[in-house]
């Protein structure tokens, strides 16, 4: 007999559709601190594919489905295919793969030029894949990651990310302090959302 899983989210989280909810994989899992740790241990996995990747090109959208997919295979049926749908954060969902070639261009374009040091390079890119919302959840864990791969690449450590790493996913203080300096960077100002990535 198969349990149906009760789903919370956290302020500023993505709610998944029925459809979405239903890709879930393990089902034995019934409540959110279980989702909330098999996910952990998923993304630990992408986090240790990612970090074998070296000679593969960060840039690409084949890489960035990718990594999503490694994060959540073992968690979501749709894990690294983009969403369908529109959420309450992104553009529209037909506007995805354009808006991120977008982003993967002119980042390129920012490393070739340094138009921005290293780290701000680093948070526009994590903030604009942020706001193009690809998936249909994890996309706020699989932006942190894309950008720690990439600020590594670039020759700096991993971002710290208020000192919870890529999980922010619970209520509190540390996860308000992200969603409000991702909000100041919604309005152009990236002073406080490097200040946190680097706390």
């Amino acid at each position: 007999m198969n349990v149906r899983m009760q789903f919370h989210y956290a302020p500023g989280a993505t709610p998944l559709d029925p459809d979405e909810a239903a890709g879930l994989v393990p089902t034995h899992i019934t409540t959110q601190n279980d989702l909330n740790a098999w996910e952990q241990a998923n993304i630990l996995q992408g986090d240790r594919w990612a970090n074998r990747q070296k000679k593969h090109s960060l840039l690409d959208e084949g890489f960035t489905r990718t990594l999503h997919k490694k994060m959540f295979d073992q968690t979501w049926q749709w894990a690294g295919t983009f969403r369908k749908t529109n959420k309450n954060i992104g553009v529209d969902w037909p506007q995805i793969s354009v808006k991120l070639k977008n982003l993967l261009d002119n980042t390129r374009y920012q490393i070739e030029n340094q138009v921005f040091d290293p780290d701000e390079i680093v948070v526009r890119f994590h903030h604009q894949l942020v706001w193009i919302h690809a998936f249909p959840n994890g996309n706020g864990r699989h932006a942190r990651l894309m950008a720690d791969l990439l600020a590594m690449r670039l020759g700096q450590p991993r971002m710290s990310w208020g000192g919870s790493a890529l999980v922010l996913t619970s209520v509190g203080t540390v996860r308000d302090q992200y969603l409000l300096a991702l909000r100041a960077a919604d309005q152009g100002q990236f002073e406080a959302l490097i200040r946190f990535a680097r706390s």
